[in-house]
Formats: C-alpha cells, structure tokens, sequence
C-alpha cells in the first residue's frame, strides 16, 4: 500500500467520523440547544438531527415533559397569628428550552424557592378559619402568582396543590371544642324551632277541630230545630183535623186522639228509668172499656140527644177476682 492509499483510507475514516459527530440523536420528551463557539444557534427536535462537528456542540439536555416537584413542609404565621405547617406539590413544563436553559440557573431550584416563598406569603394574608376551609382558592392564587413569575423562563406551571396543613395540637383541641359547642348550640336550637312548630301545628289543630265541633252542632241545633218545628206543625195539623172533625160531629175523631195519647202515656211510664214496678190496665178490654167510656162523654159534651149508653159486657170465662174498673166509663157504680 503505497501513499495515496494511506491518504484516500484516512480521508474515508475522517469524512465518517466528522458524519457521526454532526448526527444527533434527540429522544422523544426532550429538547437539546445547540452552542456554537459557545453561543446559543438554535434548539434540536426529537428525532435525528445534524450539527457541523467542531463548530457546534450540545448546550443544554432540556426535558419538555410534565414534571412534578415536592414542596416540603414549612412553617407558616397567619394573619391571625396561628402558627401551621404546609407542605405542597408544583407541576411545570418546559415550554422554550433556549430560556430555561440561559435564562435561569438551576431551574428546579428555582421553582421550588418561588413556590415557597409564595407559599408563605398567600397563606400568612388568610385567618385561620380561611386557610382551612378555602384550600381551592389557595391553590388558584399560588398556581397564578408562580406561573407568572416563571413565565421569563419558559416554563408553565400547570399546578399547585397544597398537601397538607397542620394546625398545632393545642389549636386543634380548641378548635374542636368549639365545633362540639357550635353543632350543641345548632342542636339546641333546632330542638327548640322543633318544639314550637309542633305547639303551632297543636294549637292549629285544636284551632280547626273547635271550629269543626262548632259548626258540627250549630248543623244539628239547626236540624234539631227543624225537625221540632216541622213535628209542632204536624201537631198542629193533626190536632186542627181533629178540632175539625169533633166540630163536624165525629165521635171517632176525639176516640182515636184519646187513645193515642193514652198509648203514648203508657209506653212512657213503662220506658220511665225511675219506675221499678207500673201497674196498669194491660187487657184489651179494658182499653176498649176506655175508649167507649170516652165516647159517651163525648156525646154528653156535644149533645147527641140520647143518653149514654153503657159498654156491651166482654164475654169471657170467670176468673177469680173482681174485673178492673174503667176510670173513664161513668157509667159503671160501686156495688
């Protein structure tokens, strides 16, 4: 092997090494910037990309990923003077690689300071109570207040999440006592709403039934009244068709009136809760006898013309003892 081979050999190995040494290999997620005599020219893709060996050289291996960064637990002084410890999360992405890579030194540690000191400060501007129930609106002012300050550094905090925070042990027992006083307090009241509803709905009830039971007997007095004023009229009636009929000369008339309110006396005396023991003319014809009699006075007081005449004896088998008197035949004397 002469010279110019040698030459053409070495050219060969040259050209293939200056041709890997200008490809780069980018892994997907990541961004490389590219320095040139030690300034920044331009940023690489993923993918396979070509740089001019010994002008040109690999800056910064920037990741364009979503990473998270923990927060740790640091103590905070509250508008109220309440002493907490609060720990939290941060997620941010690489949006401009050339940025966060000359912009800032060291970006993650930079993020973590701004988080905590922002931390620090939008919690200590709450109270207490505030910090506790309002962990949402913590996490909207830090997300707002870091993202804005990491905007130069071409990175986007996507989010802020506070973790935990804890009260001191002394401060905790107080608040519980007061949450056991409050829901006692909540309870005593809504017992108390609870019983006067239910003596407003018993006074409305009582209300309401009075007014029922009122209308209820005015209904009946009303009915009861009618019911008696239509009776008297009957009454009335009957005793003017009787009235009418004795003047016109009817003997049965006066007869059948008679007898009628002499049942209707009967069956009160054997209805009376007071009487014990009634005796009284049971035998039909006794009642006949009755009504016979008062047939004859009858004729008396109108004046027939002919003299009363005495009920027909009853035909009946003797018995022991004296027949019962009528009290309205006047015709029948002692013996």
């Amino acid at each position: 092997m002469d010279g110019l081979d040698i030459f053409v050999v070495a050219l060969v190995v040259l050209v293939l090494w200056l041709l890997f040494a200008g490809i780069k290999t980018v892994p997907q997620g990541y961004q490389y910037t590219v320095e040139r005599f030690g300034r920044y020219t331009r940023t690489l893709q993923p993918g396979l990309n070509l740089i001019i060996p010994f002008f040109d050289r690999i800056g910064a291996r920037m990741n364009v990923m979503e990473q998270v960064l923990d927060v740790p637990t640091q103590e905070v002084i509250t508008r109220d003077n309440a002493s907490v410890s609060a720990d939290a999360v941060a997620f941010y992405q690489v949006l401009n690689a050339a940025q966060a890579a000359y912009q800032v030194a060291n970006l993650e540690n930079a993020i973590l300071n701004m988080t905590m000191t922002n931390i620090r400060s939008v919690m200590g501007s709450m109270d207490l109570d505030e910090l506790l129930s309002n962990r949402d609106a913590i996490n909207d002012r830090l997300l707002h207040v870091v993202d804005e300050a990491a905007k130069p550094w071409g990175v986007k905090i996507t989010r802020v999440e506070i973790k935990d925070i804890a009260p001191p042990k002394d401060l905790v027992d107080a608040m519980a006592r007061q949450m056991k006083a409050e829901r006692e307090k909540r309870a005593q009241v809504l017992e108390a709403e609870g019983s006067r509803n239910a003596q407003i709905l018993r006074a409305e009830g009582a209300k309401q039934s009075a007014i029922l039971q009122a209308e209820g007997q005015r209904e009946a007095a009303f009915r009861d009244a009618e019911a008696r004023e239509r009776l008297a009229e009957a009454e009335a009636k009957a005793t003017k068709m009787v009235s009418e009929a004795i003047a016109a000369g009817d003997v049965q008339a006066i007869n059948y009136f008679v007898a009628q309110k002499y049942t209707e006396a009967i069956a009160s005396l054997g209805t009376s809760p007071n009487s014990k023991v009634v005796l009284i003319p049971m035998e039909a014809s006794s009642l006949i006898g009755s009504l016979s009699g008062i047939g004859a006075i009858a004729r008396e007081v109108f004046g027939d013309g002919s003299p009363p005449s005495a009920p027909r004896p009853r035909a009946s088998t003797p018995v022991t003892g004296a027949t019962p008197r009528n009290p309205f035949d006047t015709t029948q004397r002692e013996s």
